[in-house]
């Protein structure tokens, strides 16, 4: 019981000086957030946006050029 009564004075001590607010509060449980969200995506491996991006343009690319090979197939036989 004493320490919970420590921890809610402590508390009480904070709000009465000001150094807490609402903002406060919440800007640093967003930050906690964040540096959990990353701590998590560093641990998976996952990519990010930058490789992400320049493996999509690749894929376009590879499918622009599978698509001219088809058509090239597709008049050449017509030539015949």
């Amino acid at each position: 019981m004493s320490k919970s009564r420590f921890v809610f004075d402590k508390f009480a001590k904070l709000i009465e000086q000001g150094l807490i607010n609402y903002k406060d509060i919440s800007d640093e449980i967003i930050s906690i957030l964040k540096s959990k969200r990353e701590e998590i995506i560093f641990k998976m491996k996952l990519a990010s946006k930058e490789e992400i991006d320049i493996l999509s343009k690749r894929i376009a690319n590879l499918e622009k050029k599978l698509e001219e090979k088809k058509k090239r197939k597709k008049t050449s036989r017509a030539r015949k």
